[in-house]
């Protein structure tokens, strides 16, 4: 069976390389309680990381790592296409040189950490538009019922704000770390 290559931005392995690892991160909080004992809560998944190594070998190896290296200093998050894991965005995180790098054999490790932690993309907002709006009075209140899970920077985070002004909307939450499912969080 011939695998499609991978392919992450312009970039386009020639051959695939030999080992991935996917690993699926969820982080977890514990909160001291007054008189001893804790509560555990679930923060959710963070983000799914695809590692691996690879190697390029035959002449121009040296000179086809460095067009993979050109890629990862440009930075930003860019689709990543894998010839078995689901199309995402992603950031390529770590590329490493595991051996001494020879003109026609390079060994590397790479990383990539998808882009979004659940998924959900962070929404770019125009301060000039939001201004707009709410200049007109058009911005209607939207709200979040929390559930099982929730976290106020998740919930920033898929509604493209921050903590911080979900807080100046909230003063309700007096704790930032700790919110409750049935609560119902101002989004704007």
């Amino acid at each position: 069976m011939r695998l499609t290559p991978m392919r992450f931005k312009d970039y386009v392995w020639p051959n695939n390389p030999e080992s991935y690892r996917i690993s699926y991160r969820r982080t977890v909080a514990e909160h001291k309680l007054p008189f001893g004992g804790s509560v555990t809560q679930d923060l959710g998944t963070v983000c799914r990381v695809l590692e691996g190594e690879g190697e390029f070998a035959g002449e121009g190896a040296y000179e086809e790592f460095k067009r993979l290296a050109t890629v990862f200093y440009r930075g930003g998050a860019g689709v990543l296409v894998h010839p078995v894991w689901m199309t995402t965005s992603a950031y390529f995180t770590e590329l490493e040189v595991v051996q001494e790098p020879l003109p026609d054999y390079v060994r590397y490790r790479f990383a990539f950490r998808e882009a979004g932690g659940t998924g959900a993309a962070l929404k770019e907002v125009s301060t000039s538009a939001a201004g707009t709006a709410a200049a007109q009075g058009t911005a209607q209140a939207r709200y979040h019922t929390v559930t099982q899970g929730d976290t106020l920077w998740a919930i920033a985070a898929r509604n493209g704000t921050t903590v911080r002004a979900l807080c100046a909307l909230n003063p309700q939450i007096a704790n930032p770390n700790l919110i409750y499912p049935g609560e119902r969080v101002r989004l704007s």
